[in-house]
C-alpha cells in the first residue's frame, strides 16, 4: 500500500467577487502519495491550480483540512507556512521568477542560505552537483537573460530541489516553452521521480500528462476521475499517450 504524503479533507476554496461568493474547491478528499508522479488536468477555472497552491500552503482554504504530518496547513501561521514551504516543499511554476540581475549559480544558492542549518559551503557543493546533473553547468555565471527558456527552467528546477523537499509542486512548468525545451524538462521531472521524488504537477499538456504515474482530473472545483499508470517507459510512450487521451476523452477534456 502506498504512504499518503500529503491529504485533503473536504477542502473548499471560495473567493467574494461584487458580493458574490465564487465557489472554486467544493468539498476535495485527496490523498497524495509519496513517490507518485501526480498529475492534474481539466479545463481553464476548473480549480486544479487552485488545489495546487492550496495544498502547498501557497493558498490558505477557506474550509476543510490539508495534513503533512502531524500539521493542518489550514491552521498554521504565515510565518510557519513560509517555513515548511521553505525546507518541505519545492515549487516550479511557468513563469520561472529568476531575478535578472543575479547569475543562475545566484538564483540557486541566495535562497537555499536562508537555511541557517545547512553551511553556504554545503549549499554551494550541491548546487554544483546539480547543475551538472541537468546538464547546464556551464550557463552557471550567466545570467538569466542569456539563457534560453529551457535552461531558465532547469535553473528553476534546480533552486527547487536544492533543499530535497518532500514534494516538489509544479504549476504549468511547460506552458511558455518550445517541444524541444518541453521534452527536456519532462526528461528531468521523470528522473526526478524516478529516484524517488515525490512530484504533484497542474498541465493542460497531454506530454506532460503522459508521464504520470496517477493522473486527476478536476472539473467545476470537484475531482471526477482517476487513472493510475505504471512508471513512464519510453519505448511504450504511444501507447500511453493513445491510453491517457482515451481517458481524457472519457473525461470530456
Amino acid at each position: 500500500m502506498k504512504e499518503t504524503i500529503l491529504k485533503a479533507k473536504k477542502l473548499c476554496k471560495s473567493f467574494a467577487a461584487n458580493g458574490v461568493q465564487n465557489h472554486v474547491l467544493t468539498g476535495i478528499d485527496l490523498d497524495v502519495y509519496k513517490g507518485d508522479l501526480t498529475v492534474v488536468m481539466g479545463a481553464s477555472g476548473s480549480g486544479k491550480s487552485t488545489l495546487l497552491y492550496a495544498l502547498s500552503g501557497m493558498d490558505r482554504a477557506t474550509s476543510g483540512e490539508v495534513i503533512y504530518g502531524e500539521r493542518d496547513l489550514v491552521k498554521l501561521s504565515e510565518k510557519e507556512l513560509t517555513l515548511l514551504r521553505r525546507k518541505d516543499f519545492g515549487f516550479v511554476f511557468q513563469k520561472m521568477h529568476l531575478v535578472s540581475n543575479m547569475t543562475m549559480f545566484e538564483n540557486v544558492v541566495v535562497p537555499a542560505y536562508l537555511d541557517k542549518n545547512v553551511p553556504s559551503a554545503q549549499t554551494d557543493k550541491k548546487a554544483n552537483e546539480l547543475f551538472e546533473q541537468m546538464g547546464i553547468s556551464e550557463i552557471k555565471t550567466h545570467l538569466p537573460s542569456q539563457c534560453s527558456g529551457g535552461e531558465q527552467q532547469r535553473c528553476a528546477m534546480i533552486r527547487a530541489v536544492i533543499s530535497e523537499p518532500a514534494v516538489l509542486f509544479a504549476d504549468e512548468p511547460t506552458g511558455a516553452l518550445n517541444k524541444r525545451n518541453t521534452i527536456e524538462v519532462l526528461d528531468l521531472l521523470t528522473a526526478l521521480n524516478s529516484r524517488g521524488q515525490s512530484v504533484f504537477m497542474v498541465t493542460h499538456d497531454v506530454r506532460a500528462a503522459v508521464r504520470a504515474t496517477r493522473l486527476i482530473y478536476i472539473e467545476d472545483g470537484t475531482i471526477s476521475g482517476e487513472l493510475t499508470l505504471p512508471p513512464y517507459e519510453q519505448d511504450k510512450e504511444k501507447s500511453r499517450e493513445a491510453q491517457v487521451n482515451s481517458w481524457l476523452n472519457s473525461m470530456k477534456w
